[in-house]
């Protein structure tokens, strides 16, 4: 029987894989109260609940589902589950921290049934789903108190169970991949691989891991101070799937990063950047053909193999994006691999 791993690496080798784009951006668009967030199970809670997107795979699993189908049907090949924040650790500012796992469960199985019913009406094309495991909202390396820098809000342990918790019931719900993504801080995904190692071997199954980290400013470093090629390495001992970068920046601004991982990287590279900086009302205003402008040349110059959109893009950006690489070939792994070998380092193998 063919993995996922082999089925996914064969396609990321014959074509751009296509990533899809912002649920948040989405969701807003929809204007939800607090009455739909709670719906009728959480009427009651004490407290509020606007703006837990990830509940919404529980209250108002309709409108997610249509979410990603939208996503899948502007040509996503790879769809996110709604838990960037659903680990126990960020549904804590709901006090929700005790159905944390229900919700990974939830979000996993809508995303997944989206995808089987267009692997059904068009069986020629794979659909994949990605268990996303978010940063949390809390930072293992840096202290949230400037007058005790020693201070630290959560603890490396506590980061594991609450990711090898959402890990679990990722997979149970039916993910084909794990996505540590929009990593700030190394000691918090470092915590996140550990646990989902955990998990694989726990269960005796091993899913492709994708990695995506945040460059946070032009400063060209993460959160918590390293550069692209330093945030690599640090990571590379995991052997995934996929390396890359997401959020804060758009296209323009966050090329020169991508090209610097794309350099070094003996897998594949990801980047889904936002659409632009945010205005001054917070919104994004790159619209979808200038985005895919500037994917395209990243393309064209041999930079990725998965690419998509973060905050601010919608099924009309990806639909851009995807009709915009389909001509360009991935970048390719053996060139990567010769240079690894000539360097001294040992390549990555599939």
């Amino acid at each position: 029987m063919t993995t996922t791993l082999e089925k996914i690496t064969a396609i990321a080798q014959q074509r751009i894989l296509i990533l899809d784009g912002a649920m948040g951006t989405m969701i807003q668009r929809h204007q939800l109260t607090e009455a739909d967030y709670r719906g009728e199970r959480f009427k009651d809670w004490h407290v509020d609940l606007k703006g837990n997107n990830d509940l919404l795979a529980i209250t108002q699993p309709e409108l997610i589902a249509n979410i990603h189908a939208e996503y899948f049907a502007a040509g996503a090949d790879i769809i996110e589950t709604n838990t960037f924040n659903a680990t126990t650790i960020a549904m804590a500012d709901y006090d929700m921290q005790s159905i944390s796992r229900e919700i990974n469960v939830a979000a996993a199985q809508l995303a997944r049934k989206v995808a089987d019913e267009f692997m059904q009406a068009d069986p020629s094309k794979p659909r994949f789903v990605a268990g996303v495991l978010g940063p949390t909202n809390r930072t293992a390396s840096i202290s949230p108190d400037v007058n005790d820098p020693a201070k630290r809000n959560v603890t490396f342990d506590e980061l594991v169970v609450a990711y090898a918790e959402s890990t679990h019931a990722l997979i149970e719900g039916g993910a084909d991949l794990i996505l540590i993504e929009t990593i700030f801080d190394t000691l918090n995904a470092k915590a996140a691989a550990f646990a989902v190692q955990q998990v694989f071997d726990e269960l005796e199954r091993t899913l492709p891991v994708m990695i995506s980290g945040t460059i946070t400013d032009a400063s060209g470093r993460t959160l918590s101070g390293q550069t692209a090629e330093a945030f690599y390495y640090s990571l590379r001992h995991i052997k995934p799937f996929s390396f890359g970068l997401n959020c804060a920046l758009g296209p323009d601004l966050l090329r020169q990063y991508v090209a610097e991982i794309a350099k070094i990287s003996e897998c594949f590279v990801s980047a889904h950047p936002n659409a632009g900086l945010p205005n001054e009302f917070g919104e994004y205003d790159m619209q979808g053909p200038e985005m895919a402008g500037h994917i395209s040349e990243w393309a064209e110059s041999g930079l990725v193999n998965i690419v998509g959109g973060c905050c601010g893009s919608t099924p009309e950006h990806i639909a851009a994006i995807a009709a915009a690489v389909a001509k360009h070939n991935p970048r390719q792994l053996p060139q990567i691999e010769k240079k690894m070998r000539l360097s001294g380092l040992e390549p990555f193998v599939h």
